[in-house]
């Protein structure tokens, strides 16, 4: 019984950890791309959820990418990069191949292209400061998985309900853990007890015997007094004799 509690609370740990992991990323991916002029980053690298087949098979819709920060001045041709622009009147995030580079000066542009685009490279040239960063890897649909998370539904299924009975479970097992210390004490104070009893009933047996020891010692003490007496008694008469 003790070995099926102790696999169901690790069972219990491992689904709770995991739940906090997938919300800790649910968290971060929102906050990353919640703002598209100030990315969020944790030590450098971004997740994003991929929303376009413009670079398969590279990495495909619902994949989860991985961008990590990095010096404009180190990229080459053919470097995935993300960074801003215009999409359809829109400022956006896009994850494209860089196709080529040009410079003028300290300054560079970068024209790129989409894997998937047929040739045809993007329309708006960017620079140095439109850079997030450089692609690193994927996560093949996990990216699905965020978009699941980020909808109401999937949050509370996911995320708020696994919680919930995890605390659930908790507050069930700090009444387990009260209740039981509170048998606990009262065996504890009953042994207490049972043992101040025996103690009382030793003490009040030793105090027996000694009143006992001391009330044959009294008899024998008026005994030998009695003794005394009827000899004393005896000698006084066989005096009273001799004179006569």
């Amino acid at each position: 019984m003790n070995a099926v509690k102790r696999t169901a609370n690790v069972l219990l740990s491992v689904i709770l950890w995991a739940v906090i992991l997938v919300a800790a990323l649910y968290a971060f991916t929102t906050m990353a791309t919640r703002d598209n002029q100030n990315v969020s980053n944790l030590f450098g690298y971004t997740p994003l959820v991929v929303k376009s087949d413009s670079m398969a098979p590279t990495f495909e819709t619902g994949d989860l990418i991985v961008i990590k920060k990095c010096d404009p001045q180190t990229l080459k041709e053919g470097d995935i990069i993300c960074f801003h622009t215009i999409i359809n009147n829109e400022y956006t995030l896009n994850t494209h191949r860089i196709k080529s580079i040009e410079a003028v000066g300290d300054a560079r542009s970068y024209t790129t292209i989409g894997d998937n685009n047929n040739g045809i490279a993007d329309q708006h040239v960017i620079s140095d400061g439109d850079i997030v960063g450089k692609y690193v890897t994927s996560i093949p649909k996990i990216g699905k998985v965020m978009d699941f998370l980020s909808g109401s539904t999937g949050f509370l299924i996911v995320i708020v309900l696994p919680m919930l009975l995890f605390f659930i479970y908790q507050v069930y097992h700090l009444i387990t853990i009260s209740i039981n210390l509170k048998k606990a004490i009262a065996v504890e104070t009953a042994k207490e007890q049972e043992s101040a009893n025996m103690q009382a009933a030793k003490d009040a047996e030793a105090a027996l015997a000694e009143a006992k020891r001391m009330r044959e010692e009294a008899e024998a003490i008026r005994a030998q007094a009695q003794a005394d007496l009827e000899k004393a008694k005896q000698v006084s008469d066989e005096s009273k004799s001799g004179k006569e």
